[in-house]
């Protein structure tokens, strides 16, 4: 019996006249997204927060994929200001948007603040990128085919449940927990995004992702006794931001992605491997949270959806 087919970066379909915006696509998962659509003939737009390093990535990406059309956008997922004007630049440049990939993150750092006043992780994982999607939203669906990815993590089951009454971690701040929380918080995201598109009769689907265990900036605030320990078992137990990102492509690209799954790798305990689909936790899933995180959303960031 033959083995079934892995995944791979060549199963990309030809993205010829596809628009993509990337968040956070200057490296790491980001970088290689960008990179692989780019290479299959899409436009892309990196949507990043320092414009010379988008820049510099852009340059990259131009090396192995000549003639490629690659925008760079200043994006501050923690300001909400720079997103909006971010979402108008777009606006202004792309008659069309047909995919966002919301993989822009940080993750586990000294308790910090945005401009706005949200603790760090919640409000740039999932404020900003729930902001972002809302002002976009139009665009996307006016396109046939087009989707959201939304980019979660497997730390969405360690971190317990929406901490409504201290979302913003005044009281007490966990750093892993408040991680967690804002990856509960995309997945959420993610789900009820679905839901209200298939109830307004959209053909836009919204679809999460999760990389494993990958050796990329984001582990920059892990302690710093323990990061040579996470790169030197990286090559063991986790892998390349390349194959991190093939999840991410896939849900962006395959053809038998629906709304609302969620794709990982497929290795032991989702930390490593090819994409496949995957479950999130019980948790993830109770849609009464659904909607009553979406409405604190709105309320913090003051953004509607059109569904």
């Amino acid at each position: 019996m033959s083995r079934k087919k892995k995944w791979v970066e060549a199963d990309v379909p030809d993205q010829t006249g596809r628009v993509a915006v990337v968040t956070g696509a200057n490296t790491g998962l980001g970088y290689d997204t960008a990179r692989v659509l780019a290479e299959r003939g899409a436009k892309v737009v990196l949507a990043v927060r320092n414009t010379d390093k988008g820049a510099a990535a852009r340059d990259r990406i131009l090396t192995t994929a000549p003639g490629a059309e690659v925008m760079v956008a200043a994006l501050d997922l923690g300001s909400l200001q720079s997103v909006r004007d971010a979402a108008a630049t777009l606006l202004a440049a792309c008659p069309r948007i047909d995919l966002i990939v919301n993989n822009a993150g940080v993750m586990i750092p000294p308790k910090e603040v945005t401009v706005d006043g949200f603790e760090l992780q919640f409000g740039t994982n999932y404020l900003g990128h729930f902001a972002l999607t809302g002002l976009l939203l139009d665009r996307l669906m006016s396109v046939d085919g087009s989707r959201v990815v939304v980019v979660s993590s497997n730390a969405h089951k360690m971190g317990g449940a929406i901490h409504f009454d201290d979302l913003q971690w005044e009281r007490s701040y966990k750093r892993g927990a408040a991680y967690a929380q804002s990856k509960l918080a995309n997945l959420m995201f993610c789900y009820e995004l679905q839901a209200r598109l298939a109830a307004a009769g959209s053909a836009t689907i919204a679809v999460a992702a999760h990389p494993g265990f990958t050796d990329s900036e984001l582990i920059r605030h892990v302690w710093k006794p323990v990061a040579p320990l996470m790169r030197w078992a990286g090559p063991w137990v986790g892998q390349s931001p390349a194959m991190g990102a093939l999840p991410q492509l896939l849900a962006a690209t395959g053809p038998q992605v629906r709304g609302g799954q969620y794709w990982g790798p497929d290795g032991p305990f989702e930390l490593r491997g090819y994409p496949t689909l995957v479950k999130s936790s019980a948790r993830s899933h109770d849609l009464t949270v659904h909607k009553r995180l979406w409405a604190v959303a709105e309320q913090l960031t003051g953004v509607t959806f059109p569904v």
